[in-house]
């Protein structure tokens, strides 16, 4: 007899096998005619230029993981703005302090200037002509016999 945990490892097993033997079927089958065309890099229907293999800015990373924090906290308030009627005052000043924390984390990436393509250059911090005064040294000591 299975337990709980022996059905979970069963029913992941499965799930294993299918999927292997479902790619190693779809292999046998599927007809391979490679072409150039056919083993270029797909740019969206352009043709594509240079090497695949490009830097690119990590501005590209940084504006698409501010869009999807952005755009997952706007998605949460299409539930809200379909009940916060029956909610009264109080759901409707959680959804305000949501919206308000909302426009105060894009106020900060705008000021930080994480939503500007290019940043400006950080400029060092600019240090005083003055120089420390001088210290006292202590006498040197020679072994002289």
């Amino acid at each position: 007899m299975l337990t709980e945990f022996g059905k979970v490892f069963a029913f992941i097993l499965t799930a294993i096998l299918f999927v292997i033997i479902a790619v190693f079927a779809a292999k046998l089958v599927r007809p391979a005619r490679p072409t150039k065309e056919k083993l270029t890099t797909y740019e969206c229907g352009e043709n594509p230029e240079g090497s695949p293999w490009v830097k690119f800015n990590i501005r590209f990373y940084v504006v698409a993981l501010i869009f999807l924090i952005f755009d997952v906290e706007v998605v949460m308030l299409i539930p809200w703005a379909l009940v916060y009627q029956e909610g009264g005052i109080i759901g409707f000043l959680v959804g305000a302090i949501f919206l308000i924390l909302l426009g105060l984390g894009m106020a900060y990436e705008w000021r930080k200037g994480d939503l500007e393509w290019a940043r400006p250059d950080i400029a060092p911090p600019k240090l005083n002509n003055t120089e420390p005064p001088e210290q006292e040294k202590e006498p040197e000591l020679s072994l002289v016999e």
